[in-house]
Parts: C-alpha cells; structure tokens; sequence
C-alpha cells in the first residue's frame, strides 16, 4: 500500500495533533508535520485545506486571520475543546489500531 493510501484517515488526527500545541497556518502545518515525520508526511495543499474546512465544519477547529508585522495576513487554525476531545479519541484508536497491526505483522498474536 502507498505511503499516500495509508495516510488518508490520519491528516485529521495529525492536524489536530499539531493544534493542540499552538495555533498554526497551513503553511506552518505542512512545514512541520515534513519536520517531525523527517520528511515521511508531506501534505499537498489538496489534502491539507480540505481536511481543514472539513474539522472546521466538525466545529472541531476554528479559524481566523491575524495581521502579521512581517509578511501578508495569515489565516491561523486553533483547536477547540471539542477538537481536543477528538484528538483524545482518534489518539486512543489510533495506537489500538497499531499496536494490533504491528502484532499481526510480527506474527505475534
């Protein structure tokens, strides 16, 4: 499976991941999450702004544009409380998930 087919259910949970630290802008976002993954997660912004709008409409992130002293006004995303609550969740499943597929794949179960 392709690095791309297996990222798909999880740019949720990475953004939000990233949120709950700081508020961040899209470009902000793409740059770190190439920086944390050294380089494995590098987001188009046909993913990244989608899934953006799609946690926005969730009323799991918010957003709004602040003026900034060097350079064009950036639209900034923060993590509300029900992102937070999300983010919880999605982490839970997440490790569950693979934790069990590591198991599978070691043959260890």
């Amino acid at each position: 499976m392709a690095k791309l087919d297996m990222r798909t259910g999880s740019t949720a949970v990475m953004i939000l991941r990233l949120l709950a630290e700081k508020p961040m802008y899209g470009y902000q976002i793409v740059k770190e999450l190439q920086v944390r993954s050294e380089g494995y997660f590098e987001l188009e912004q046909g993913t990244l702004y989608p899934a953006l709008h799609r946690l926005e409409k969730d009323s799991l992130v918010e957003s709004k544009w602040e003026v900034v002293e060097d350079g064009p006004s950036r639209k900034y995303y923060y993590i509300t409380d029900a992102g937070r609550q999300e983010l919880e969740k999605s982490s839970r499943q997440w490790s569950d998930f693979s934790r069990n597929l590591l198991r599978l794949l070691d043959g260890s179960i």
